[in-house]
């Protein structure tokens, strides 16, 4: 394996449920790969912290009375008998409570391990789900706040509208705008033929004092409209709306020929 382990692999190897070629390939990657070495220990940590939230499960009650025969068997005083017979007995003895072991919790680790692999599962398609949904409220609420603006833009006695001339010899083309020096609100509504190559449209507010401000730059699509809003310092006001053309991406201050004007 050239590339990193994935997420799924490691997991599926912590839990010990992977075999044959598959765990033999997985084995030399980590051997030759610090950072998949650290990500195992990272999946182990995850395997531990899920089956230590699970609940406990008590063993059936064939399991409590062999475990108590067990232990009174070995707790009994037992007769003297040579070393070699005592020796067995140890043997024997210590063998029985391991195999207990093995038979019983052994199986239902391993069902355990499944079972807390899928519920890491299915907690990481709810993490997904939240994500988009979370996604989706703060388009939505982004798109309400346009939407209100724009109703108190159009509602307001205070809003001016302005309709912009073409100018002779430019492209072909018509807009208005509506602006609101209370609110610092602008709306740029309009259609204009393609800008020549290398070239964009910019909108700017030609203020009573100071420069002229821009307030957008554009390339229009031949047959939809342009429309957008825009932040204005509160209180300036405006004498003339023009639309330039300027080089692609526009430019701080009007270098190019005026396409359409409005005076204020």
């Amino acid at each position: 394996m050239s590339a990193h382990l994935t997420h799924d692999d490691l997991d599926l190897y912590a839990l010990g449920v992977m075999e044959g070629q598959e765990r033999h390939d997985i084995e030399a990657h980590l051997a030759a790969c610090p950072e998949c070495t650290q990500a195992l220990a990272q999946a182990r940590g995850r395997v531990t912290l899920l089956a230590m939230s699970l609940p406990p499960e008590a063993p059936p009650a064939h399991v409590k009375t062999r475990l108590m025969a067990q232990i009174r068997q070995e707790t009994a005083p037992a007769p003297q008998r040579n070393r070699s017979s005592t020796d067995e007995r140890s043997a024997v003895r210590g063998s029985g409570l391991p195999r207990w072991w093995s038979t019983i919790l052994v199986p239902a680790f391993g069902a355990l391990a499944v079972v807390t692999f899928v519920l890491w599962q299915q907690n990481e398609r709810l993490d997904q789900q939240l994500a988009a949904l979370h996604d989706a409220a703060t388009n939505q609420q982004a798109q309400l706040d346009t939407a209100t603006k724009l109703a108190d833009l159009i509602g307001s006695s205070d809003t001016v509208t302005v309709n912009l001339a073409q100018q002779p010899g430019q492209p072909q083309g018509a807009a208005h705008v509506m602006y609101n020096m209370k609110m610092g609100m602008l709306m740029y509504d309009g259609q204009l033929d393609a800008a020549p190559a290398g070239k964009s449209y910019q909108l700017w507010v030609v203020p009573t004092q100071g420069n002229p401000i821009s307030a957008g730059v554009f390339q229009p699509v031949p047959g939809q409209p342009d429309h957008w809003m825009m932040d204005m310092p509160k209180g300036l006001v405006p004498k003339a709306f023009a639309i330039t053309l300027e080089p692609a991406g526009g430019m701080p201050q009007p270098t190019g020929p005026k396409v359409l004007v409005g005076v204020a």
